[in-house]
């Protein structure tokens, strides 16, 4: 699963330059992103096939819900059958996007405590999450455009700290994954292989980062790692960990 990502502008701005992409927004650097948040993704357009960039709310609101209020329940879609499960087969299948990113957290439990940790690329390279979205509409024609980041089983790195990663794609899989052209998942599924260990690194940070509210650099900042003995910390938040 992951529940909160780190994007810094600087990483933004050079990710949409690889992409081919202007966005006119204003972006200032988050460093605790979490779902329900609306957060900067690419994506082909649905009436010109051409990239473009949008803003879309991070937890996944399929057009047939009645109603919008348990988006937060899909800020992720897991990569294993995705093209069978009824929120996500059609959004795979036609509404692909990319989610700029330079990297994200997992916890691990020890004991009463959740021990976050800060994973990203051994290069310091930004990179992009493989991700869905749809277009809700209500009953008196408001649209929301919602999107889910699609998960994986984990690499060495994660496996010991979490069961699950997001998918990271780079180079070629990233063409591959917003071509509007690819309409079958089982010609996807090669995507969703998770990112080889050893391009990836993890860090014990804070614990502020369990805390919605807390932002800013110091989050990705190292730090000793918890132990079981120390008490729970009074601002445990963690929403969708």
């Amino acid at each position: 699963m992951c529940g909160r990502y780190v994007l810094k502008r600087q990483d933004l701005e050079a990710l949409l330059q690889q992409l081919g992409v202007k966005d006119p927004r204003e972006f200032v650097s988050r460093y605790n992103i979490a779902p329900s948040t609306i957060i900067p993704a690419v994506r082909s357009s649905p009436r010109t096939g051409q990239r473009e960039p949008a803003g879309l709310q991070w937890g996944l609101v399929p057009r047939w819900s009645k109603d919008a209020r348990d988006s937060a329940r899909l800020a992720n879609a897991r990569s294993e059958g995705i093209g069978e499960k009824p929120a996500f087969r059609d959004a795979v299948r036609k509404r692909r996007c990319v989610v700029p990113a330079s990297g994200f957290y997992e916890w691990q439990t020890i004991g009463r405590l959740k021990q976050p940790w800060y994973f990203d690329l051994t290069d310091g390279s930004p990179f992009v999450f493989a991700g869905i979205w749809d277009s809700w509409r209500s009953a008196d024609g408001v649209e929301l455009e919602t999107c889910a980041l699609i998960t994986t089983s984990p690499n060495d790195i994660v496996r010991p700290l979490h069961d699950r990663m997001p998918v990271i794609l780079r180079g070629v899989a990233v063409d591959a994954w917003l071509d509007p052209a690819v309409s079958d998942p089982a010609l996807l599924q090669p995507l969703f292989a998770p990112l080889p260990a050893a391009e990836l690194k993890a860090t014990p940070v804070s614990p502020r980062v369990n805390s919605v509210r807390n932002e800013g650099p110091e989050c990705i900042a190292p730090a000793p790692p918890l132990t079981a003995e120390e008490p729970p910390s009074p601002q445990l938040s963690l929403g969708l960990e």
